[in-house]
């Protein structure tokens, strides 16, 4: 594990990568978990104000990106500075991405419908920054044997294709399944191959002169989720 870690991740200077990472999903996990207990009044936190203004946490997780970017550009990819200001990114990061949805609607929709937005584009970004850290990026690394050439090609292959499954998948208005197909192989081809949701733009440029196309995706979009919503809101809550 170390020698992987070493020859993937620390030679090639994706160090501040994977400590921005890391800084990014545990502070919007604690985020979440912080505003749901003074959502229910429970332990010592409150919400920050200024003369009466509700200062939501989006606005430091601006600054800090502001300082942490500002700060990784200006230093290498080694040494403590790179990962001191990888991990300020990180924080910021995910305090901005976990009010996603309040930046798209330019409203407070945190605990509505439209908030869980923003769950999921911090779901998309992780998943994206874990295949560059998974060791699918072949730059940076020196002195490659053929073998792990061949595994590294062989891989970004998959990835390319899975990718262009994923886009076709979320044109279709299947986003779960193209985030998660971004991870796991070939998931992305079920959605891509399957009739596309009314409403999504996939719908909307091929359908239109397919009455018969249009109305199975109607049928099918209200049957799943008629049986699927009540389980999915639990499991995303």
């Amino acid at each position: 594990m170390g020698q992987w870690l070493y020859r993937n991740i620390v030679e090639p200077g994706k160090l501040p990568l994977l400590l921005a990472l890391g800084a990014f999903v545990v502070t919007f996990l604690v985020t979440r978990v912080i505003t749901r207990l003074i959502r229910a009044g429970k332990g010592p936190f409150g919400n920050v104000k200024a003369g009466g203004l509700h200062i939501h946490h989006v606005v430091p997780g601006v600054l800090l990106i502001v300082f942490g970017g500002f700060g990784a550009v200006a230093s290498s990819r080694y040494g403590f500075g790179a990962a001191a200001f990888a991990v300020v990114f990180g924080v910021g990061a995910g305090l901005v991405l976990d009010e996603f949805a309040l930046i798209l609607h330019l409203d407070d929709v945190y605990w509505t419908e439209a908030g869980r937005k923003s769950v999921e584009v911090v779901v998309l970004t992780a998943a994206l920054v874990g295949l560059v850290l998974g060791g699918f990026s072949p730059f940076g690394v020196n002195d490659l044997t053929a073998g792990e050439l061949q595994n590294r090609g062989t891989v970004i292959g998959s990835v390319v294709v899975n990718f262009v499954f994923s886009l076709v998948s979320l044109s279709k208005g299947k986003f779960r399944l193209a985030v998660f197909g971004v991870i796991v192989p070939f998931l992305a081809l079920v959605g891509a191959v399957r009739l596309a949701r009314p409403d999504s733009y996939w719908a909307r440029r091929f359908y239109r002169r397919r009455p018969r196309a249009r109305a199975r995706a109607g049928l099918r979009a209200y049957r799943h989720d008629r049986r699927w919503a009540g389980p999915r809101r639990l499991v995303q809550d």
